[in-house]
């Protein structure tokens, strides 16, 4: 991998029409980017050559993992059992003696390796036991997840040295929290704006200043994962990971953030002030750090996505109880069609959540240097955008009952369903770990990626023009094989035959969509050129068209391990096929959706109305 925060020689998007800002963060995160060739099942459905044998058969656990898996989920339960989240939310406080039963059961080293002490559970198993928090309470799935998924032991895990894993692994196993910091008050998702400095001190120290914005777990964390500059001559822009301790001086919380939900969160403003930190510290080398943060992201999102699966299957439980108990016009709820609607997609969105959280997980533990980064964004954006939906449509049902507290439902004798708690945990998930809008703008560069490295030396003006001739050559011969076959009946290989019948015309047509998709985006590239990454509305509905056929894929497969369970009886296969073929009507009817938002966009005159707004 390289080291460098430079462009490549051949700079594969077109910067010389930007701006100063504008350059240094496109170079930053280029110089950051995994530089594999993304292979995998959701490139492959971008390009138009999506390889099904990568998903079907559906990856399972093994015996052995899914009953490691099944005692540590029993015993999460247990303590579960008698915690009290709807105290915590009042109070916006984890009890001390709750923190010290999760640390006894191993619940803040689920992934570290057991020789440093932690539980070593697969990526699997972290998700599942995500998925139970996320539907129980989001306080503590926030704060396990921040500790485990972006603070240290991730990073450590993928970039640390022997000895830092020895001297902090085991200390993160035990119950000491870690945090993450990188937000700052003018840095969001520009790093390269990034203030908080790190300048030599000696040959073995730095010392750290800045100010760090919305760390969660900073309140209660004894070791926080630190982005600070770390700039020479030759890389103005490069970026170190430290860890530092908190215990050290110089490190202050001046104050602690609330919000709308998430009562509980320990988040808060860090201040480092002169903060000395030995050069061992770093993870991963110095001027590493933003490439430490985005793959430690690339894993730690499937995180979140598996919460929110947890927390809309909480929610079709609720809604389906009471559609069956509400009767209203002489009948349940649940019979009248506007409601039965809700219910049904709520009940296939949850359904797709899990086969796609389990498949990206499934990927990790299948090759832990898996690359993801598509994947587990995609999981990212599309569930945590389904899960907002599924509460949404859970308050809609429940009426005043969801919009309700559960302490208030509770003290007049009605079932306490945390519905407006739920409501209000959720609304995060869309800005954790990367905004939707900065998802589509992450996936959008990742499925440009196979074209820029065909044909972006042909629209680079700060190339010579006999360089772009050649280019445009070597285009030529690479696109007149690739696009006729776009406009080709699509095959399916092998993977179609081992689903079941109802469902097989179902992959077929994904298929055929995933070359429409690549047909749709390479015209895109050509009527626009350069200035493609600039069309944000255009390239979002491309990366949800994309993400529609990605998840609609894991669905089928997953929903064939469950029919071939010989565990399930025939009625329940019946039920599950009727619900998974119902998914894919419904995602027909949003591919439907994002293809007219194609046609019909509104970009231009968005832009022209907000652009007088602003004046």
């Amino acid at each position: 991998m390289k080291t460098n925060l430079a462009p490549p020689p051949a700079a594969m998007i077109d910067m010389s029409k930007m701006s100063a800002g504008q350059k240094a963060a496109l170079e930053m995160a280029e110089a950051a980017r995994d530089e594999r060739n993304n292979t995998g099942l959701a490139a492959g459905l971008f390009f138009g050559t999506p390889d099904f044998d990568k998903l079907i058969p559906f990856p399972k656990q093994s015996i052995e993992d899914s009953d490691q898996g099944d005692a540590f989920i029993a015993r999460l339960r247990g303590v579960l059992n008698h915690a009290d989240p709807d105290e915590i939310d009042r109070t916006g406080e984890i009890p001390d003696s709750l923190l010290e039963e999760l640390a006894e059961l191993g619940a803040f080293g689920i992934k570290i390796p057991t020789k440093y002490g932690g539980l070593g559970l697969s990526q699997t198993n972290y998700s599942r036991a995500a998925m139970l928090l996320g539907g129980e309470c989001g306080n503590l799935a926030a704060l396990l997840s921040a500790h485990q998924s972006i603070g240290a032991p991730q990073p450590l895990i993928l970039f640390g040295t022997d000895e830092q894993k020895a001297k902090y692994l085991p200390r993160c196993a035990r119950g000491e929290i870690s945090a993450f910091a990188l937000t700052e008050n003018d840095v969001g998702s520009d790093p390269a704006r990034m203030t908080t400095m790190a300048v030599p001190d000696g040959e073995d120290h730095f010392i750290i200043n800045g100010e760090k914005l919305w760390c969660t777990n900073s309140l209660k964390a004894g070791l926080i994962v630190v982005m600070a500059r770390t700039p020479t001559r030759e890389k103005p822009h490069a970026t170190s990971a430290f860890i530092v301790e908190t215990s050290w001086p110089g490190v202050e919380i001046i104050h602690r953030c609330r919000f709308m939900g998430l009562k509980a969160l320990y988040n808060g403003v860090v201040r480092f002030e002169n903060v000395r930190v030995p050069r061992e510290n770093i993870l991963g080398g110095e001027g590493r750090g933003l490439k430490v943060a985005l793959t430690t992201l690339n894993t730690g999102r499937i995180t979140l996505p598996a919460a929110c699966s947890g927390l809309s299957k909480r929610c079709v439980e609720i809604s389906s109880r009471w559609a069956a108990e509400r009767v209203q016009w002489g009948q349940p709820v649940g019979k009248h069609a506007a409601v039965a609607d809700k219910l049904a997609r709520m009940g296939a969105d949850s359904f797709a959540m899990e086969a796609m959280v389990r498949y990206v997980s499934a990927l990790v533990d299948r090759d832990k240097n898996a690359d993801v980064r598509l994947e587990a964004a995609i999981a990212k954006l599309w569930g945590s955008e389904r899960s907002w939906e599924i509460v949404d449509d859970t308050m809609q049902i429940r009426g005043g009952r969801g919009y309700e507290t559960a302490d208030s439902l509770r003290a007049r004798g009605e079932s306490a369903d945390p519905v407006e708690r739920l409501f209000r945990d959720c609304r995060i998930n869309t800005i954790f770990e990367g905004s939707s809008e900065i998802m589509r703008l992450f996936i959008a560069r990742e499925i440009l990626d196979p074209h820029l490295k065909i044909a972006a030396d042909v629209v680079n003006s700060t190339l010579p023009m006999k360089v772009r001739a050649k280019a445009a050559m070597r285009a030529g011969r690479a696109y007149a094989t690739w696009y006729p076959r776009m406009w080709m009946p699509a095959g399916t290989g092998h993977a179609n035959d081992t689903l079941h019948p109802d469902l097989q015309k179902d992959l077929r047509f994904i298929a055929g969509q995933s070359r429409k998709l690549a047909r749709t985006l390479f015209h895109a590239m050509v009527r626009n050129g350069p200035a493609l990454e600039r069309r944000q509305i255009l390239l979002g509905s491309l990366v949800d068209i994309g993400a529609e056929l990605f998840v609609w894929s894991t669905t089928l497969a997953y929903a064939e391990t469950k029919i071939t369970d010989s565990a399930i009886n025939s009625g329940e296969i019946d039920k599950l096929v009727r619900k998974v073929r119902f998914f894919g009507k419904l995602t027909r009817q949003r591919l439907r959706n994002h293809y007219s938002a194609l046609e019909e966009t509104l970009e231009k005159e968005s832009k022209e109305v907000s652009r007088d707004m602003m004046q």
